[in-house]
């Protein structure tokens, strides 16, 4: 029985994951799990950057337009659901694909995650409510009275993962950081982890045409038609909410398009930071695919080939 492999790719957003994804799916013939947060969820298209109709048609891809705005979707689930679609994928091809920005969840399907308390939407909607009504600076003062540990040792800047925080320790009365046991569970195939990166000011200049694109694609007519949904924690998303901003009058369109590019920018960032943590993952430029590409071909060999020399021994 030949050992069976996932090459995850990961990197910042707008960096270039999908087309390498794509490209490596052609390749080995096989299908793609997306590690995007958002990308599942079926009112949200120009936003979230999904690859195109076509690109949906041509290749198979699990987790995009699975769910809707208003259904919970975390990493827990995500773990769960992940594995489940490698085996499907294992029945036929000895190769999957996995790609996004999402780190969390690319921590899940990797390393799985720790038993944390189940969300409470009465307390994430209060929570939400408030964030959006006073902001980042709140939500940081309440992390600090609350848990002073993940103030310490979180990542303070990320609105999503604060959020989550301070619901766990109301619900559990003790820090999310103390669930964390760093035990990794054993995955019943081999990850080749490939990250793509870019030189900052050609990764800042890719994300600011493509929100533009965005913007000439239709994003606002998008947003306008997800206006009644703003509160969900689906929607507490760049590209949107600060759109719902706008809207609500609070700022101007053209505000509203360069706050866009400057926490895509931020968020880009925080991508990087969270996956260069992870010493298992093999860098690339992005604008040079051809060894990226030789790369995983080459890994791929030299695995298939010491599982031939185990099974002979």
């Amino acid at each position: 029985m030949k050992e069976k492999i996932c090459i995850v790719i990961v990197g910042p957003t707008a960096v270039g994951k999908t087309n390498l994804a794509l490209l490596l799916a052609r390749e080995f013939n096989t299908s793609i799990i997306s590690a995007d947060s958002r990308q599942c969820f079926i009112e949200m298209n120009i936003g979230v950057a999904k690859p195109s109709p076509q690109e949906l048609n041509e290749v198979r891809h699990y987790f995009i337009n699975t769910h809707h705005v208003n259904e919970e979707v975390n990493a827990a689930i995500f773990e769960s659901l992940s594995q489940q679609w490698c085996n499907e994928i294992f029945q036929k091809n000895d190769v999957a694909i996995m790609v996004g920005g999402t780190g969390l969840y690319i921590k899940a399907f990797t390393e799985g995650l720790d038993e944390v308390p189940p969300a409470s939407t009465q307390i994430r909607e209060q929570i939400t409510a408030n964030y959006n009504t006073h902001g980042l600076s709140w939500l940081q003062q309440q992390i600090r009275e609350a848990d002073p540990l993940y103030f310490e040792k979180g990542e303070v800047q990320n609105p999503q993962r604060m959020m989550r925080a301070l619901e766990v320790v109301r619900i559990a009365g003790r820090s999310i950081l103390s669930f964390r046991s760093n035990e990794k569970k054993e995955r019943p195939f081999k990850i080749l982890q490939i990250g793509l990166t870019l030189p900052r000011p050609q990764l800042y200049e890719r994300i600011n045409q493509r929100v533009d694109a965005m913007i000439n694609e239709g994003l606002v007519q998008e947003a306008q038609s997800l206006f009644a949904f703003k509160h969900l924690n689906a929607l507490q998303t760049v590209g949107y909410k600060e759109l719902f901003e706008c809207f609500d009058g609070k700022i101007s369109s053209e505000e509203a398009i360069e706050l866009i590019k400057q926490n895509t920018r931020h968020y880009a960032k925080r991508q990087l930071t969270w996956f260069r943590k992870d010493t298992s993952v093999h860098w690339f430029d992005a604008s040079e695919i051809a060894p990226c590409r030789a790369f995983a071909n080459d890994w791929l060999t030299r695995s298939i080939d010491q599982n031939q020399r185990n099974s002979k021994q």
